[in-house]
């Protein structure tokens, strides 16, 4: 049966672009809903244009009430019924609750090779410590920040001279090779380990 994908996300949205031109033909999953808690993302005028469902959830009302929050993402979600979601810069925590009710439901993608450099600013942090390989990573969501379970990983070398912009481009392009060909596999039920080289 085809799995139904609800992808998250606060910007322009490339990596759920990429997740989404993917899923066609023999795909196991097919987007069912882009869900935004940002009105002004582009992803969501992208997503319109295409015709997929859109959701938009303004965080800002909430003043940080991170439970009410959830439970009006949660409302807007299940007239959906996904069965899978993917974070794609998707810019918000996510408490406990939420992340336990989505367990082995949920993936996300990050710019390092976890567990190295979780949170911000991953590509400065790789360049400040010297690493000769940086990447990005895939792994399920848990309540803990950019935890969970490895799904994925996309290597790519450091190279003299290097700014954390331009690796920060040649790890995006690497991202959007990972992220569909591990939800591709997800989909599927393949929770194996997927490694790709530059």
């Amino acid at each position: 049966m085809t799995k139904r994908v609800a992808i998250f996300l606060s910007g322009g949205g490339s990596n759920m672009r990429a997740l989404v031109e993917d899923m066609t033909g023999d795909h196991p999953a097919r987007p069912c809903v882009i869900v935004s808690n940002a009105p002004e993302s582009t992803g969501i005028t992208w997503a319109q244009e295409r015709g997929i469902p859109t959701e938009v959830v303004d965080h800002r009302p909430f003043k940080g009430n991170r439970t009410a929050f959830e439970a009006q993402l949660t409302a807007q979600l299940e007239p959906h019924a996904p069965d899978i979601i993917c974070l794609a810069g998707f810019m918000r925590m996510l408490t406990h609750e939420f992340t336990d009710a989505w367990a082995g439901r949920m993936i996300n993608i990050h710019p390092s090779l976890l567990p190295r450099y979780k949170g911000l600013h991953t590509h400065a942090r790789a360049l400040d410590a010297g690493d000769k390989m940086h990447g990005c990573t895939v792994h399920e969501v848990t309540a803990a920040l950019d935890d969970g379970p490895i799904l994925g990983q996309a290597t790519v070398p450091v190279l003299n001279g290097d700014t954390p912009e331009a690796l920060a481009k040649r790890v995006l392009i690497q991202e959007h090779r990972l992220y569909p060909a591990v939800l591709r596999r997800f989909a599927a039920g393949d929770r194996g380990l997927l490694m790709l080289e530059n």
